[in-house]
């Protein structure tokens, strides 16, 4: 008998888009989402999402009230549904063994004995959350103790770039969906695959060992970082040498066998993700005795730290060994442009590295204000915070740009500048702005993977 009721468990970035666009592209199906935050759960219900993602809100709107929506009461929703989509955070450990590199999984652990307690018959669970190889081994131990086989477990990891999260859920690449390779694990992976069907060629939908989708996962996490820490290396080589990062990466990228994507040089990778899973597979190779593969994929991580702590004390060289009472402008806090995200964000490190300095900092971004507010309330009186740019440059030193909003770019940096105490710097961590016309505006300018133009060389 087909899937008619569909849970997903957390409503969080991927959750709940996850289920919105599901819902809007399978109108028959009876799709929930739980959640243990009233408050968040109020939100989505509401029809204002907690996150900002592009394309959500109508999305979203298309779903509520027909056949999509979002409850606190986990319990009665697992009763409820015959498929349930496992979308819960699994951070780094911050303790104990693995601490800083394995998967915390405790929340994952949990929500499979809750779902275990109160599932009435035999269910389909779906791992959409990011985790170790192996892990549907030990949630299959966890769901089906008893010795009586009421549940399957499925992989159907995510595949979603924040700012463009309903674009990939609507027109993936690919579709991961790693089963048992027993024909009830088979038959399994065959109702979700008839659901993704829907609205995703069939070539799309690979059905594989899921083993092998878990781990497809982290791999292609590792290998996007990867190309992030790499074109950064060849971006402080083109500084020093007179090159220029743009050009360089256009060169590269001309190679068919390398491609264009994850070749602009900037302040490096933050998110929720690439860290997390580079990490992850650090501890995973390194449990494995794979002590070289470890520090192979170790030194993307950090190459990526020292590329960030590099980007700020750039700042304090170029503005003469001091930023003590100095006003700077960071423009942008977001991990990248069109989210609100901030975790791992590299203006977090770069922040703290100028208000370290005694700067007078203050930041602006278009979405991420509040999460900003979270992630420095230890600094909450050293810092202002504005959602306009050209306050925020008012009477400032130096701008900042660290998140690659199309908005900044857009901005009058003339009027801007006249504003400005002077010398002005603009230290652009993105390559956002046109580096020679800034630079003939009056700013003295310092962009990523080429020489700075300075007026007073």
């Amino acid at each position: 008998m087909a899937v008619r009721n569909i849970l997903g468990i957390g409503a969080g970035y991927v959750g709940g888009p996850t289920m919105a666009v599901m819902a809007a592209r399978c109108p028959d199906l009876r799709i929930e989402v739980a959640d243990i935050d009233e408050e968040r759960v109020r939100a989505w219900q509401s029809g204002r999402p907690p996150i900002y993602e592009p394309g959500l809100d109508e999305v979203l709107r298309r779903g509520l009230g027909r056949n999509l929506s979002f409850t606190s009461d986990l319990p009665a929703a697992i009763r409820r549904a015959e498929m349930i989509f496992v979308s819960v955070n699994t951070p780094t450990k911050v303790f104990g063994q693995g601490m800083g590199m394995a998967a915390d999984l405790q929340h994952w652990e949990a929500t499979a004995r809750t779902i275990r307690a109160h599932a009435p018959g035999p269910r389909i669970v779906v791992e959409k959350s990011t985790v170790p190889v192996r892990t549907a081994e030990a949630m299959d131990q966890i769901l089906n103790e008893e010795g009586t086989r009421r549940f399957e477990v499925l992989s159907n990891p995510e595949f979603l770039a924040e700012g463009t999260a309903i674009r990939d859920l609507e027109e993936p690449d690919r579709v991961l969906i790693g089963s048992a390779e027993t024909p009830a694990g088979q038959a399994a992976a065959a109702e979700l695959v008839d659901i993704y069907a829907r609205w995703v060629p069939r070539e799309r939908i690979l059905t594989m060992n899921v083993w092998s989708s878990e781990l497809s996962k982290l791999a292609a996490n590792a290998f996007l970082a990867q190309r992030v820490s790499s074109i950064n290396a060849i971006a402080e080589l083109c500084e020093i040498s007179g090159a220029r990062i743009g050009e360089v990466a256009r060169a590269v990228g001309m190679d068919r066998r390398i491609g264009p994507r994850f070749l602009e040089a900037g302040v490096g990778f933050g998110g929720s993700c690439f860290r997390k899973d580079v990490l992850n597979l650090v501890y995973l190779c390194r449990h494995s005795g794979l002590t070289e593969a470890a520090d192979y994929w170790h030194s993307v991580v950090r190459f990526n730290d020292h590329h960030q702590a590099r980007f700020a004390a750039g700042i304090v060289s170029q503005m003469f060994n001091t930023l003590v009472g100095k006003r700077i402008a960071l423009f942008g806090f977001a991990f990248k442009a069109d989210t609100g995200d901030t975790r791992d964000s590299p203006a977090i490190r770069i922040a703290r590295a100028l208000v370290e300095e005694r700067a007078r900092l203050v930041i602006t971004d278009p979405q991420a204000l509040e999460n900003a507010r979270r992630e420095l309330a230890d600094l909450a009186d050293r810092i202002e915070f504005t959602d306009d740019p050209c306050e925020a440059a008012r009477g400032a030193h130096a701008i900042v740009v660290v998140t690659g909003w199309r908005q900044f770019a857009e901005l009058d940096y003339g009027r801007i500048l006249a504003t400005m105490e002077r010398p002005a710097f603009l230290f652009d961590g993105r390559n956002l702005l046109d580096a020679e016309r800034m630079f003939s505006l009056g700013f003295n300018v310092v962009p990523i993977g080429s020489p700075p133009r300075l007026h007073f060389e």
